[in-house]
């Protein structure tokens, strides 16, 4: 469990400033990450992404593809449902390229 708190945490940072970044090209985006909770307005509308600990999971709600639950597999988040990874979704709807690079569970 300690190990996915950890990849999470770091996860959820670095969207928090991929989405950071293109708020501060951007005047129609905006980010906030409150109470373990990152939420980012797009002209597509409002994402939210937080942590599961009980069932070790990342869910995104997306405005476009609607919600989606992702684990943790080597080097991205993955959907529990279809295999789609959380870097393809938001490069695809958003634009972003996010890479979870580094993040080692053994430091975690």
């Amino acid at each position: 469990m300690h190990q996915y708190h950890g990849i999470a945490d770091e996860s959820l940072e670095i969207l928090y400033g991929a989405f950071e970044a293109l708020a501060e090209d951007r005047d129609d985006v905006d980010v906030d990450f409150n109470s373990g909770v990152l939420t980012f307005a797009h002209p597509n509308g409002i994402y939210a992404i937080n942590k599961q600990p009980p069932i070790r999971q990342i869910w995104l709600s997306s405005p476009v593809s609607g919600p989606k639950h992702y684990q943790w597999d080597r080097d991205d988040w993955v959907s529990a449902r279809d295999g789609s990874r959380m870097r393809d979704l938001l490069e695809e709807e958003i634009g972003i390229k996010v890479e979870f690079v580094g993040l080692d569970p053994m430091n975690s």
